[in-house]
């Protein structure tokens, strides 16, 4: 199996856990300062890890820092997963945990509609059919409710959501492919830069507009050292797959977070899963393994 996929199962499922914990701490901290924890609290995680693989830090972070084309899309990647991330646990807070992931999972096919049209990703026809089938699993996963029930406000969220994580990727990926070293070094260096960037965005904003937060947060550590460890390993995975492969084919391949979520869904939050959903899931499946015998 090719390191990309490995990777990208690794980022999946720890997404999915790393989430998981997200919606618990949304019921006591405002949504950017759910947001705020996972990147504060994983860049100590983050800063290991580039210092066990990078085999020279100094010159790997010179080089980044030099490169103009390097820091621009690393900063504009940076700033879209904040904003999808904090639309993301907006929908998490007012949705069923299942159909609030389902809706940020629109992310595979903006990414590969984004990138053919804006960043050259050429896919193959066979690839885009299967991208199309996981698409239609992602509809069936989030229409389980009647349209008259459909919180529109959310669901807009959730598209938000999509669509910043597909822009994420895609300039993750440039970033990557800016440094000329190693795929896992590039991914690295770009997962440090991101990280103490959104930290720093984030924290302003809460000293700014939310600093009653801080003291709730404090009460909150345990959960968010744990939110903030499962994010850093999830972003190695997405970062380094990204690095080795198309962000669309990454991103439809990682949809299989949607099955680690509707477990999550089932056996920690008690929440019922449907038919529909399985047949979701199903779609999703097949989608995956399509693109994974065609790439």
């Amino acid at each position: 199996m090719e390191a990309w996929v490995l990777f990208t199962l690794f980022a999946a499922l720890m997404q999915s856990v790393r989430t998981a914990g997200q919606k618990r701490l949304t019921t006591h901290l405002s949504p950017m300062s759910a947001t705020t924890v996972r990147y504060v609290f994983g860049m100590p995680f983050a800063a290991l890890y580039f210092y066990a693989v990078a085999e020279t830090p100094e010159k790997i972070v010179a080089n980044g820092l030099a490169s103009a084309s390097f820091m621009a899309y690393a900063a504009l990647a940076g700033t879209a997963q904040i904003l999808a991330t904090y639309c993301l646990i907006k929908t998490l807070s007012s949705r069923n945990f299942a159909v609030g992931t389902v809706l940020s999972k629109t992310e595979a096919i903006q990414t590969a509609i984004i990138g053919s049209i804006f960043f050259g990703a050429v896919l193959t026809l066979p690839v885009w059919l299967a991208v199309l089938v996981g698409a239609l699993g992602v509809v069936l996963l989030g229409t389980t409710h009647s349209v008259r029930s459909l919180d529109w406000a959310s669901v807009s969220y959730g598209l938000l959501s999509g669509l910043g994580f597909a822009l994420t990727a895609l300039w993750l990926r440039q970033a990557s492919l800016s440094l000329p070293f190693s795929s896992i070094q590039n991914a690295a260096a770009t997962l440090v830069f991101t990280v103490i960037l959104q930290s720093a965005l984030c924290m302003i904003y809460m000293l700014c507009k939310e600093r009653s937060q801080f003291a709730i947060l404090r009460s909150k550590l345990p959960i968010a050292v744990f939110i903030g460890a499962t994010s850093a390993a999830g972003s190695v995975g997405w970062y380094t797959a990204v690095a080795y492969q198309e962000a669309a084919l990454v991103r439809s391949v990682g949809q299989i977070e949607l099955l680690f979520a509707l477990v999550i869904t089932h056996w920690f939050f008690g929440e019922k899963i449907t038919g529909r959903e399985l047949l979701g899931v199903m779609a999703i499946g097949i989608s995956v393994i399509a693109i994974l015998v065609i790439a």
